[in-house]
């Protein structure tokens, strides 16, 4: 260390408080990485790695960027995991003897980013704190760029991993005496941070808490002082972001318990629904969000996403935002004009965060002003409106007047993004300020007119004002006449021809000069920070505000929707019962409608039409008919209209599915392991209150096992006492439509198709009963299967139908000698099956004009046509 510049000591010392992160150290304009530092951030930004000292002992690799890009950079430092700290000059270079004080002022994570560039607009970035013990666990989520907190505790791991899915944090805390890896399908990992385990303890996590949460009162009105776990994980988040932010975090005053008040859409769910994300490259396009989101701002697009994946559990809130959605509908004038003004409105949310964590510049106190002065007009507009969740939401709408006043007093219109270079502040606002400017702005008229004055004063006509960077401000007079120079003049400079003088005025005027530019620019900055100070202050209004705006923009937008689209009100019950007329699926609707979406209705409940098996071929719809009730029941609860002529949804608690083929073998779970996996996890939570869509389970295995599997689950949805959920199940097993016999809860249905020159027509529509084929080979022929292969399976399926077995008795199957199914040998089938003359003479019976005599005789007569196949002996 001692053969090191002072400034390398210096990044040694700050580097070693700092080990896990990458440490972006401030020299001038520049951020400069150094060491193990610039080689990982040369591979990660492709930059240049450079090096001091290259070829000697002391080689220093290092490698920077400027520091007006740095939010780019830091970006791409964060998305892809790593921690990043950012080191500033704390003191001015000119008053600084040896290196300037520096020192770390915030570290950035994935978890804790505020700045715009580093963030998705329309969707959350949580971070989350994880705690375990053997009675259960505790978590708490953080949104550190909108203020929103909520904690949860837990009894067992799948109501933690529902949580953790729903909120998809890009960050998790936890104890590093407790490694924590949980694995949510359909979402990018989040990145692990532990922490040590005396965060956690319930003392320090309460005292964490305590700090925070100013007002006991409102702590202890919020419910999480009761949930100990919830306490200690959300304690050691406090404490964290402290550590990390290294400044007050006034904008986190709420808390909120997870409490049972929304339905449960776990990962699984969320993907094979494409929620979020479509299951062809995991982007946004085709999924029900990007067909719901018609929101105007960034902070309606978070909220709306949040009621998309946390849909209401509850009659009377569903019925309130329905109430709001359909007074919007009805108002079209008055919605089209509140929207197009919503579109002034600017993210309040996190602007109010970076205001709070004074990280804003001045640009984020003109955007906010921007957004302000809508408010009062927004307001206005809902006047007409009765619905009591629009009233609400009007009521809450504060234009903070007084806060749009100052910011209008003191910021130019269009401030800089550099805080220290002056240009912020309007003129009027601080007369010492104003008086700098003016010398500034006046200085070449003021030297200008001195000099006329003393050559009038002097008599002296060729005397001259002037300037230079080594003597500052001067009179210059000629050799010639320099005996002429006033008694009050000063010496400054003697030059081969001239003298240079200086006067007590002017003397006066260069001190104010020379220092008014550096004066006026740490002024503007200390003006700025005191109005960035005042407007922190009302962080709790500006977020209120900032909520109520984002709710009526999610609500609009969903009324927008429903208008566009033709989406009707659904009727909410607290019954089991879910029927749909003419209901569509709202994403392939979309993309289907140049060759029009067949619509299809629907009826389920839990006392008579429990399961319904859904046959039929493939491509004839069944599993866009299984997403698309999942689809309705999920956007009826979250509050908005459905994609229906008609619809009644009682009320679910959870939504399983079970659809598609995956893998995992990172963990070394098959495709199959996977599907079971998930219909056990299915099974084990599911309530009679949940909806449940299960697609081809079984397909995974042999035949047998897989129709053993799926005749079982069916049954045990059936039978089981509180995991009798309504259950959709689209199956090729044209066996298990035979449960429909036995089971009474269990009925059939069938997508319908056509065959027409030997091609199939599928009509997708839904109808009763069971289908009696899946038409795979037509199919295969749409997918362009060689015509070779398509003619060979057409004869091995003919001669699996007819019957055609080889010599030894096995299936023909091969290409080769076989004879005909008269002279095979008896082989099993999986169920039994009816003697095909029997099944004739039922087809051909005209039971519509039997007597019931008739037809009991008709019975004996078949029944005793039929073999005897009883063992004898």
């Amino acid at each position: 260390m001692s053969e090191l510049t002072p400034i390398l000591r210096q990044y040694h010392e700050i580097k070693s408080r700092h080990k896990d992160a990458i440490l972006l150290f401030r020299l001038g304009d520049f951020y400069e990485m150094f060491y193990e530092d610039a080689e990982l951030g040369a591979r990660e930004l492709e930059l240049a790695l450079t090096a001091r000292h290259r070829g000697t002992p002391n080689e220093t690799p290092m490698c920077g960027f400027p520091a007006k890009a740095a939010d780019s950079y830091i970006q791409r430092l964060v998305k892809r995991g790593h921690r990043v700290a950012i080191c500033e000059q704390l003191s001015d270079p000119k008053e600084s003897r040896g290196p300037v004080d520096r020192d770390v002022v915030r570290i950035v994570t994935p978890g804790t980013a505020t700045e715009d560039a580093l963030l998705e607009p329309k969707a959350n970035a949580f971070l989350a704190s994880i705690y375990s013990t053997k009675k259960g666990y505790g978590a708490a989520f953080v949104d550190v760029s909108t203020g929103e907190f909520h904690v949860l505790e837990a009894r067992e791991m799948q109501e933690l991993l529902d949580a953790v899915a729903q909120f998809a944090p890009k960050e998790i805390l936890y104890p590093e005496d407790s490694p924590c890896r949980l694995t949510l399908e359909g979402e990018d990992d989040p990145a692990y941070t532990p922490l040590p385990p005396d965060l956690f303890r319930l003392k320090d996590a309460e005292r964490s808490m305590r700090e925070q949460f100013e007002d006991p009162a409102a702590l202890e009105a919020s419910g999480v002082v009761k949930r100990p776990l919830a306490v200690q994980a959300a304690g050691a988040l406090l404490s964290y972001l402290r550590r990390t932010q290294k400044r007050p975090l006034p904008h986190l005053r709420e808390v909120h318990v997870l409490e049972g008040a929304a339905v449960v859409l776990d990962s699984t769910t969320q993907r094979n629904l494409e929620i979020f994300r479509n299951l062809q490259d995991g982007g946004t396009a085709g999924t029900l969000f990007s067909v719901l989101d018609r929101t105007e701002t960034a902070m309606g697009g978070r909220l709306l996403r949040q009621w998309t994946v946390r849909p209401l559990a509850h009659k009377r809130e569903i019925e309130a935002r329905l109430d709001a959605v359909e007074e919007f509908l009805k108002k079209p004038t008055e919605r089209g004009a509140f929207r197009e003004r919503l579109e002034r409105i600017l993210d309040i949310e996190r602007l109010t965060g970076r205001i709070a964590m004074s990280t804003a510049n001045a640009r984020d106190l003109a955007a906010l002003r921007v957004s302000l002065e809508a408010v009062g007009p927004l307001r206005a507009m809902l006047a007409p409106f009765r619905s009591s969740l629009v009233e609400t939401l009007r009521d809450a709408l504060d234009p903070l007047e007084d806060v749009h006043a100052l910011l209008g007093r003191a910021l130019v219109d269009e401030p800089p993004v550099a805080l220290r270079e002056g240009g912020l502040i309007r003129e009027g606002y601080d007369a010492g300020l104003d008086e700098r400017r003016t010398l500034q702005r006046d200085a070449k008229k003021y030297l200008s007119d001195l000099e006329a004055r003393e050559r009038r004063a002097t008599g002296i006509d060729t005397l001259r004002v002037g300037y230079n960077r080594v003597h500052g401000y001067y009179i210059e007079i000629t050799k010639a006449r320099a005996a002429k120079a006033p008694p009050h003049y000063e010496r400054r400079q003697t030059l081969v021809n001239a003298e240079r003088y200086i006067t007590p005025e002017l003397k006066e005027y260069e001190a104010k000069l020379l220092g008014a530019e550096d004066w006026s620019r740490e002024r503007e900055y200390e003006l700025f920070c005191s109005l960035r100070a005042e407007a922190a202050r009302h962080a709790e209004r500006l977020l209120r505000t900032a909520r109520a705006l984002a709710a009526l923009d999610a609500l609009a937008a969903l009324a927008d929707a429903a208008h566009r689209f033709g989406y009707v009100r659904p009727r909410i019950t607290e019954d089991s019962r879910l029927e749909v007329r003419a209901g569509r699926h709202p994403v392939v609707e979309r993309i289907a409608a140049r060759d029009g979406f067949v619509p299809n209705d629907l009826k389920l409940d839990n006392d008579s039409r429990q399961i319904l098996l859904i046959t039929g071929p493939n491509m004839g719809g069944k599993s866009t008919y299984l997403r698309q009730a999942a689809l309705l029941v999920l956007m009826a609860q979250m509050g908005s209209f459905v994609a229906a002529q008609e619809a009644e949804v009682g009320l679910v608690d959870r939504v399983f599915t079970r659809v598609g083929a995956s893998d995992n073998l990172a963990r070394g779970q098959s495709t199959f392991m996977v599907e079971m996996s998930e219909t056990a996890n299915i099974l084990r939570s599911a309530t009679t209150r949940s909806l449940i869509v299960l697609d081809e389970v079984g397909r995974g295995t042999s035949t047998f096992d897989g129709v053993s599997l799926a005749w079982a689950i069916v049954e045990h949805l059936h039978e089981t006492p509180g995991v009798a959920a309504k259950t959709l199940f689209a199956t090729h097993y044209l066996e298990l439509t035979e449960l429909a016999r036995v089971l009474p809860r269990v009925q059939n249905a069938h997508f319908t198709a056509k065959e027409w020159r030997d091609r199939v027509i599928f009509l997708r529509k839904v109808e009763p009963g069971a289908a009696d084929r899946s038409y795979g080979i037509h199919v295969a022929q749409l997918a362009g299967l060689p015509e070779s292969a398509v003619a060979r399976a057409r004869e091995v399926l003919r001669n699996l139908e007819e019957g055609a077995f080889l010599l030894d008795g096995s299936p023909a199957l091969l290409q080769g000698e076989h004879r005909p199914a008269a002279a095979r040998t008896e082989q099993p089938s999986l169920f039994q099956e009816v003697e095909t003359d029997a099944l004739e003479a039922l087809r051909k019976a005209n039971v519509e004009e039997m007597t019931p005599v008739e037809a009991l005789a008709f019975l004996a007569k078949l029944r005793d046509g039929l073999p005897n196949r009883r063992k004898k002996g």
